[in-house]
C-alpha cells in the first residue's frame, strides 16, 4: 500500500491518493478541483483510480470528485446525509468500500459538519486497521471548527464532535495513522501545528481535545479563540452539495488587448492583478484588486472580492496557471481573460496608471511626528494585534475592509501594514476602490518595525473609530 499526500499550502489542506502496488488500483480522498495533479501521479504509479471519496461538504474549496469521475469513470462515494442529487454511492456508518486488496470502513464522525464521515483503512490479511482518513473530525493537535454553518448549530455540532472523538475515534488502536484533510494554514481548523499527519496514540497524548475531560470543558476548548474566516466559505457548501460544474480541465484564458480591458473597466468590470506587491505598487490599472498569487488568492480573493464577480486578470507572464487554479478551487469560475502584454502594454499606449507610495518603518516613525501624520492601519488578525502592535495604530482586520464603516476623509494619509506585506497590498487595493487617494504601503510591516527596536504596545487597547474623524 502507498499513501501519496497532496498538500495545498494556501488552503492548508491535504488530499490523498491511496493505492496498491500489487493490484494497481486506488482511491482519491478529498480532491481539489484541478484533478490533473492526481491523474499525473496515478499514471506515474501505473494505477487506476476506482473511487473518489469526500469526507464532508467542504466550505473552503470546490470538490474535485465530479471532475475526476468525469475524467476517469471512478465512482463517487460521499455521506448519505450530504444529499447530493448527482450520481454517487451514499455511504453510512458501517458500510465498506473495497478497492483491490484494501477495505475502507465508513465511520460516521459528525462535528465539523453534520454529515461528516471518515474512512478507516484495513489491508488484506490484516486484523487491525492501518489508517484513518479523518477529514476534519480529528487533526494534528485539534479538530476542525464547528462554527462554519450557523451560530445556532455551533454548540450542537461541538457536542457531536465531542462524541465523535471520545466515543469513537479514541477507541481505535494507538498505532492507527491519521491522515487529516484540514491542517496548518486552514481556516477550518481550531488548534493547529505545522505537522500534517499523526496517529491515534500521539493525539491521545498531546491533543487538548483528546484529553480526559467533561463535555463542557471540551466545548470551552473547541470554541475558544476561533479566528475569522473568508466570506466565500458561506457559498461553497451549497455548491458542493448540488454538484459543481465539471470543467473538463483547466481553461486557457482569452488574451484581451489593452483597449478591450479599458472598455471592460469603463463598463464596471473588475480587474484582479496577481503580480507581486512591489509590482502592484509600481503601477497598476486604476481600481484593480491587488492580490498576489502568493498571498494566496484562495484566501484573499475569496475574502475581498464578492463571490461570483467576473474577473479579468493582470499577470507578469508567469502567474496565470497558478492564479487560475487557485480561483477555480474556490469557485471563482467567471474568468473573462487576461491583459495581453501585461502592464507594459497598458502603459505603452498611454492608459492611466495608479501607483502606491512606499515607506520604510523608519520613515513612517519620522512622519508620525510630522505636521500631518498618517493614520496607521494594522490589517493583521486579531490574535496578531493582541500579541503586539504599533502604539499609534488602528486595527481593522484585512477581511473586514470591504464592508467596515471607515471614518477618514478620502484624502487622509493612511499607512497600511500587516506582518510582512502581502495582506496590506490587498487591503490597500480595496481602500483605493473605496475612494481613498493617499495610501502608503509600509514596507516590511510589523515585523520590520519590531526588528528595528521601535516601541511596541503589548496589550491591545479598545479603540473607537470615532476617535479618528
Amino acid at each position: 500500500m502507498f499513501v501519496d499526500p497532496f498538500v495545498d499550502e494556501g488552503l492548508g489542506n491535504s488530499s490523498y491518493l491511496v493505492g496498491s502496488e500489487e493490484t494497481k488500483v486506488g482511491v482519491l480522498i478529498d480532491p481539489l478541483r484541478d484533478v490533473d495533479l492526481y491523474l499525473g501521479r496515478a499514471r506515474q504509479r501505473g494505477i487506476t483510480i476506482e473511487y473518489v471519496l469526500d469526507s464532508h461538504l467542504h466550505a473552503d474549496f470546490i470538490s474535485g470528485a465530479r471532475e475526476l469521475a468525469s475524467e476517469t469513470g471512478a465512482r463517487i462515494g460521499a455521506s448519505a446525509e450530504a444529499g447530493h442529487p448527482f450520481p454517487h454511492e451514499p455511504l453510512r456508518e458501517g458500510d465498506r468500500v473495497r478497492v483491490g486488496d484494501q477495505t475502507f470502513q465508513i465511520l460516521s464522525t459528525p462535528g465539523h459538519t453534520p454529515e461528516h464521515i471518515s474512512f478507516l483503512l484495513q489491508e488484506k490479511d490484516s486484523e487491525r486497521p492501518q489508517a484513518l482518513f479523518s477529514g476534519g473530525a480529528l487533526i494534528v493537535g485539534g479538530a476542525a471548527r464547528t462554527d462554519l454553518l450557523s451560530p445556532d448549530m455551533t454548540v450542537p455540532l461541538a457536542r457531536k464532535l465531542f462524541s465523535t472523538i471520545h466515543e469513537k475515534l479514541l477507541r481505535l488502536p494507538d498505532s492507527v495513522t491519521v491522515y487529516p484533510t484540514h491542517g496548518a494554514g486552514s481556516f477550518c481548523v481550531a488548534p493547529e501545528t505545522g505537522e500534517r499527519t499523526t496517529s491515534i496514540g500521539l493525539e491521545r497524548q498531546r491533543n487538548p481535545l483528546a484529553q480526559p475531560q467533561t463535555e463542557e470543558e471540551f466545548l470551552t476548548r473547541a470554541l475558544g479563540g476561533l479566528p475569522s474566516y473568508p466570506t466565500y466559505f458561506s457559498r461553497l457548501r451549497d455548491i458542493n452539495q448540488a454538484g459543481p460544474t465539471v470543467l473538463h480541465g483547466i481553461p486557457k484564458l482569452k488574451s484581451l488587448s489593452p483597449e478591450e480591458v479599458k472598455t471592460w473597466v469603463a463598463q464596471g468590470g473588475a480587474v484582479l492583478d496577481v503580480r507581486s506587491g512591489r509590482a502592484f505598487c509600481e503601477g497598476h490599472i486604476p481600481g484593480a484588486y491587488g492580490i498576489s498569487v502568493r498571498s494566496p488568492l484562495t484566501t484573499w480573493a475569496g475574502w475581498l472580492i464578492p463571490f461570483g464577480t467576473p474577473l479579468v486578470l493582470v499577470t507578469g507572464g508567469k502567474e496565470e496557471d497558478a492564479a487560475v487554479r487557485q480561483l477555480l478551487r474556490i469557485g471563482y469560475d467567471d474568468l473573462r481573460g487576461t491583459l495581453e502584454g501585461g502592464m507594459p502594454a497598458w502603459e505603452g499606449i498611454g492608459l492611466p496608471v495608479d501607483r502606491v507610495s512606499t515607506v520604510t518603518t523608519t520613515e513612517l516613525r519620522e512622519r508620525l511626528t510630522g505636521p500631518r501624520p498618517p493614520v496607521v492601519l494594522d490589517v493583521r488578525f486579531d490574535a496578531e494585534w493582541r500579541g503586539g502592535h504599533l502604539p499609534q495604530a488602528v486595527h481593522i482586520e484585512n477581511g473586514r475592509l470591504p464592508l467596515e464603516e471607515l471614518p477618514w476623509p478620502m484624502d487622509q494619509p493612511i499607512a497600511v501594514h500587516c506582518a510582512h506585506g502581502n495582506r496590506s497590498i490587498s487591503g490597500i487595493s480595496v481602500l483605493a476602490r473605496r475612494g481613498y487617494r493617499n495610501l502608503w504601503f509600509v514596507e516590511g510591516g510589523f515585523s520590520s518595525w519590531a526588528k528595528s527596536g521601535f516601541e511596541v504596545k503589548g496589550e491591545a487597547k479598545t479603540i473607537s473609530l470615532t476617535d479618528f474623524h
